[in-house]
């Protein structure tokens, strides 16, 4: 079967919104994407209408009804009766006219085969004593075909509105193509799986976009069209208050939302539930809050209003004209369920090794921590979908980080209060343990002016030495402002063994330059004394040649 709700990756920004809102969980997550799981879907739409990223799409079916028209058959819309709620004020005649402005040879209301199926109930009831589901809501068949095959023989074997009005199009016309138009993405795999009752079927916004790309606007008239008890159907109850509900020994409930569903369907299946006919519908409020409902966001109340107001207390003069029961088979999903060694084993790996662990917070779009662990082994999740198990594995490595670090590193608010401290700033501060300092002013421990500068300023400061007279250290001090989180870092780097040895090679290098000095002074003194008795000697030794010279002039 072709796939009616796809996936734009580039827009996925891993928030699993999409995993929380399915009622279902048939949403794969792998590669920081999500990937609908066909097989397991019922599409109900939800990940369509709370996507933020806009990333699911329903498939346009525009151009396909464009090619019927233009091959020249009669294409006639069967207009879903939740209109009156998205084009407010625009009644059938006026939306048969924008349409065949479009080129569409004619437009009729879906709630001619809603009548058709309402009697066919009426007639189904007369005969039954086993619950009777109705099977207007084509979501609701396939989560019921998919995950409580055991309910399936209670569903009512009829057409929907949908498929007994197109099939009546095509009786009185056997040349016409038929177009459901309606809010419900669901309705264009009703239509692939049953095989020529409906050739296309658009969503309202599909409509919307063809009709606003044409210039075409519905006007807002007053309806003379008869007011049928039928046009009920598309609010919660609505299929209830159209039947003769003459059978006593049947009791009559609505329910609406796949959640609601899923506890009747339970209780079905556990055989809670006899003689009783249960109109379901997988949106709540039924069809005027489909998925695409353009205006799914204004008031329910006033979409019931709507709804009501336009409907009235006759019935369309409506026959099925041939049979309209159909089969509904079971479809066996593929999904493995582990045992219980595997679930504890993936658990462990999640860092869930006590039910202490176990927060079952739902961030990763599972209701709890087993059933996140079951995906993982079905391959629909990983581990790093778990917010917990992030947090705690990056905190984890944070920590090792920063209390393996040997240098201190000090984190303070904008009040000057520690935040954090890690243990080699303990250790250089001798602070028995990070209780006795956190959450108070720095002040008590350090100097607060540099961090202070440093906050008034925005300015960094990068390997400051400072002296720690309170501790007898030296360090080397960086801090730093994150505007972003509002916090001051200090890191300091312990020097007082550096300084210690430079202290001990200025002693020592002024040691040598005292001894060289000594030994200068003392080689100039010697230096002196040779000079002079160098210089007496030299006198003596000239006077002693002098008298021997005149004595030897003299002879």
């Amino acid at each position: 079967m072709p796939e009616f709700l796809r996936l734009k990756k580039a827009n996925c920004k891993n928030c699993y919104k999409c995993i929380r809102h399915c009622p279902v969980k048939s949403i794969r997550f792998s590669g920081n994407q999500a990937h609908i799981v066909g097989d397991e879907c019922i599409l109900c739409g939800q990940c369509f209408v709370i996507c933020p990223q806009n990333a699911k799409v329903i498939v346009d079916s525009t151009e396909t009804v464009k090619v019927m028209i233009q091959s020249g058959s009669p294409v006639v819309a069967s207009l879903a009766p939740s209109f009156i709620v998205n084009y407010g004020g625009a009644g059938v005649a006026s939306m048969r006219a924008a349409l065949k402005r479009l080129g569409f040879a004619d437009a009729e209301e879906t709630a001619v085969g809603a009548t058709v199926v309402k009697r066919e109930y009426e007639r189904m009831l007369e005969s039954r004593d086993d619950p009777v589901v109705s099977t207007c809501c084509h979501s609701v068949n396939l989560l019921v075909q998919k995950y409580f095959p055991g309910v399936v023989r209670y569903l009512a074997d009829v057409y929907s509105p949908m498929q007994a009005h197109c099939a009546d199009i095509k009786r009185r016309n056997s040349a016409a193509k038929t177009v459901f138009i309606g809010p419900c993405v669901a309705k264009k795999d009703e239509a692939e799986r049953y095989p020529g009752i409906v050739d296309a079927v658009l969503t309202f916004e599909e409509l919307s976009a063809w009709m606003e790309s044409a210039g075409i606007k519905p006007e807002h008239e007053a309806d003379s069209m008869r007011r049928s008890r039928a046009r009920l159907f598309p609010a919660a109850g609505g299929i209830i208050r159209t039947m003769n509900k003459d059978t006593a020994r049947f009791t009559y409930m609505a329910v609406d939302s796949v959640e609601n569903c899923v506890d009747v369907l339970k209780e079905l299946e556990s055989g809670g539930l006899r003689h009783c006919f249960i109109e379901m519908s997988a949106c709540a409020g039924s069809c005027i809050g489909g998925p695409v409902m353009e205006k799914r966001r204004q008031s329910p109340v006033r979409g019931f209003m709507s709804v009501r107001e336009y409907a009235g207390p006759d019935d369309f003069d409506a026959e099925s004209g041939g049979d309209i029961r159909k089969t509904f088979d079971i479809y066996l999903r593929q999904s493995v369920c582990p045992g219980e060694s595997e679930i504890n084993e993936i658990l462990r790996r999640m860092g869930k090794h006590t039910p202490k662990d176990m927060l079952n917070c739902g961030t990763c779009g599972y209701d709890t921590c087993r059933d996140k662990a079951i995906a993982i082994y079905q391959g629909k999740a990983d581990l790093s979908m778990c917010l917990p198990f992030l947090k705690d594995r990056a905190e984890s490595f944070s920590d090792t980080i920063i209390n393996n670090t040997p240098n201190g590193i000090l984190v303070m608010n904008e009040n000057m209060e520690v935040q954090q401290i890690n243990r080699a700033a303990l250790n250089l501060m001798r602070i028995p343990n990070a209780s006795a300092v956190l959450g108070a002013p720095v002040v008590r421990i350090l100097d607060p002016t540099p961090f202070m500068n440093t906050l008034r300023t925005g300015a960094s400061i990068h390997d400051q030495k400072a002296y720690l007279a309170e501790y007898d250290k030296y360090v080397e001090q960086t801090v730093i402002y994150d505007n972003e989180y509002k916090v001051i870092v200090c890191l300091m780097r312990d020097v007082t063994p550096q300084e210690a040895m430079r202290a001990e090679r200025e002693a020592s290098n002024r040691k040598v330059v005292e001894t060289a000095d000594h030994v200068v002074e003392k080689q100039m003194r010697i230096v002196q004394e040779i000079a002079s008795l160098l210089g007496e000697t030299a006198a003596e030794t000239k006077i002693a040649l002098s008298k021997l010279k005149e004595s030897i002039a003299d002879e």
